[in-house]
């Protein structure tokens, strides 16, 4: 993480200079933030949440920090704030039912990793600030499509290898007949 990156994050701390000081003394040690007044977050699971980040980086569409609890097993996508119902509202243009996630906005608190998290640290990074992120509402939208798309993904490799539908096993059959007249 920056200095613009630690600048920018501990602004939203009830007390900015403690929480530079809690991080100057030691850069690995979590501090617990107030969400919704600089950025909100949206949590899903480790699982889903790395496939979503994944998918975000692989085709270059906008995504900003992005954080990670090990214990929990959970991912944290940071949004601009208030951005709870484009968010909603873009995932029900995805989907009629979106996969689990919580939406954590003003009145919620979240953990956020030191500047310099260690690889075992319960506490990481996948993505630190680097500067105060644009409040871009292409970052809501990319989020929200990949979030879907993602969950899809998953939920097919974990029915690869079920019964396979008629179709399927059609096209398998007309395959194996093939491969029995090339003898």
């Amino acid at each position: 993480m920056t200095r613009r990156g630690i600048q920018w994050l501990s602004a939203v701390a009830d007390d900015p200079v403690t929480c530079r000081a809690h991080w100057a003394d030691d850069p690995r040690r979590p501090y617990t933030l107030p969400a919704g007044r600089l950025f909100d977050v949206v949590v899903m699971s480790q699982r889903l949440g790395m496939e979503t980040f994944d998918q975000l980086v692989r085709r270059e569409m906008p995504v900003g920090p992005v954080m990670m609890d090990r214990r929990t097993r959970e991912i944290g996508f940071l949004l601009p704030s208030k951005s709870r119902a484009r968010f909603a509202r873009l995932l029900s243009l995805e989907t009629a039912t979106p996969p689990e996630y919580r939406y954590l906005e003003a009145g919620s608190y979240v953990v956020a990793p030191g500047p310099m998290p260690m690889a075992d640290d319960r506490h990481q990074w996948l993505r630190a600030p680097v500067r105060r992120p644009e409040a871009s509402p292409l970052r809501t939208a990319s989020l929200a499509v990949m979030f879907v798309a993602a969950s899809a993904l998953i939920e097919r490799a974990d029915r690869y290898g079920e019964q396979r539908s008629s179709a399927e096993e059609a096209w398998s059959d007309g395959i194996e007949g093939l491969s029995d007249r090339a003898q």
